[in-house]
């Protein structure tokens, strides 16, 4: 709800990051159902009375309201919403790794309303299921395609015949999907029965599962500009404890 002197109010967000903004405040980058990414100051939160402490946390819905119309906005007041569990152990790693993916991806300003309900639903599935690894590669198909970079899944790129369980294929970012013949070099090589799994989300295959998150790394680092994740990176060192 918009009011006078670019004023919000009780708009739902989650707080995607926050640091320590000079000496009792913090900066926060919100993800606003409304209005999207953005920066948004919360002064004296870190004052050991402010009603903020203990509301402005990651992972749980927020209902916020603030003013200003700049790069920054200022806080005026939050209030937690519930109904969402907290992420724990792998899961909230998980969560992190969400995080880092919008901040990186996302433009400021610019409202994904269905991404919005995507995200909040992909941490409840976060929260209470134990395939995480098939949780992320769902949302981070959706991603792509909210962004305009729909992943090209049931037909083959060059001809548009529909996609074979039992052929090889190699999958190029702008292109798609070529048949895996001695003429096509590069891109990377995939089956045809991976292809369709992804189209219809279904990653219980091991092989599936395996080839998907490579694709998916590739393409998310072609639109990365080759930008390393850090979550992506700690959850790799923990898998190998």
């Amino acid at each position: 709800m918009t009011t006078r002197q670019n004023r919000h109010q009780d708009e739902l967000a989650f707080v995607l990051h926050c640091h320590p903004f000079r000496e009792t405040s913090l900066l926060l980058d919100v993800y606003s159902r409304e209005y999207g990414r953005m920066a948004i100051v919360a002064r004296g939160a870190r004052r050991p009375r402010s009603a903020l402490r203990g509301v402005l946390m990651s992972f749980q819905p927020l209902r916020l309201s603030w003013f200003g119309k700049g790069e920054v906005r200022t806080l005026h007041s939050a209030e937690w919403q519930g109904g969402q569990p907290y992420l724990q152990g792998t899961a909230l790693m998980c969560g992190f790794y969400l995080n880092e993916l919008l901040i990186n991806l996302l433009a400021r300003d610019d409202a994904h309303e269905q991404l919005f309900d995507y995200y909040r639903a992909t941490l409840y599935r976060l929260a209470h299921e134990t395939d995480h690894a098939a949780t992320l590669r769902c949302f981070e198909k959706h991603l792509l395609q909210e962004l305009g970079y729909a992943l090209n899944l049931e037909t083959e790129a060059a001809s548009g015949s529909p996609v074979q369980v039992g052929c090889n294929y190699r999958y190029f970012v702008e292109r798609g999907a070529l048949a895996d013949t001695p003429d096509n070099h590069g891109g990377m090589k995939i089956a045809g029965v991976t292809l369709l799994a992804m189209a219809s989300d279904d990653y219980s295959d091991p092989v599936v599962a395996q080839q998907s998150k490579q694709l998916m790394r590739m393409l998310l680092g072609h639109h990365l500009g080759g930008k390393q994740l850090h979550t992506r990176e700690l959850i790799k060192d923990l898998q190998k404890l």
